[in-house]
């Protein structure tokens, strides 16, 4: 593959992946090194690839087994921070709308790693069930129903947001009448 191929590549799949490995790794810093790692695997053994029209297939796949591999090994050797930060040096934004896209993409990291993979693959991605199951190398009807039970567990988490933000909504407009009548 020549350099002009590769940049071309990379710039095509660039943001899909990061995304993708972002909905892993719930990190931004993690979601870089991995999305790194794999065109880093793609530059070394990418021209073993027989077909070059599943190189998009076959770069996400290398990413989600390179989350894998990762977590494996930090469930063997956690990591310590020798860093502690105290809660009241965190800035904590206000939610505005309870279901704007970064409160979307953190119920999102909140489902369980086997249903949020087949998720962000089918609905953020774009991909088939086939192209799924060929990437988590399980059968179509486990990518399936990871879908159902993984939009249920997902609605969930947007429905308990909804309840805590939509309660701390209405305290708020409360306090504004208050205000504006006294």
């Amino acid at each position: 593959m020549s350099a002009i191929d590769f940049q071309e590549l990379v710039d095509r799949q660039y943001a899909p992946l990061f995304r993708f490995a972002l909905s892993l790794a719930k990190s931004e810093a993690d979601a870089a090194d991995l999305t790194q790692q794999t065109f880093f695997l793609w530059a070394s053994k990418g021209n073993q690839l027989r077909d070059p029209s599943k190189a998009k297939s076959w770069l996400f796949t290398t990413l989600y087994r390179e989350f894998l591999n990762r977590r494996r090994h930090e469930v063997r050797f956690p990591k310590v921070e020798l860093d502690d930060v105290h809660e009241d040096e965190m800035a904590i934004l206000p939610n505005m709308n309870a279901f704007d896209s970064p409160t979307v993409l953190q119920a999102l990291g909140e489902v369980e790693e086997p249903f949020r993979a087949p998720l962000t693959l089918f609905y953020l991605e774009q991909f088939s069930y086939h192209e799924i199951a060929d990437m988590l190398e399980v059968p179509i009807g486990t990518v399936m129903s990871r879908l159902s039970r993984g939009k249920a567990l997902l609605r969930q988490r947007l429905l308990s947001k909804e309840e805590a933000l939509g309660n701390k909504v209405v305290a708020f407009q409360s306090d504004k009448r208050e205000e504006s009548h006294g």
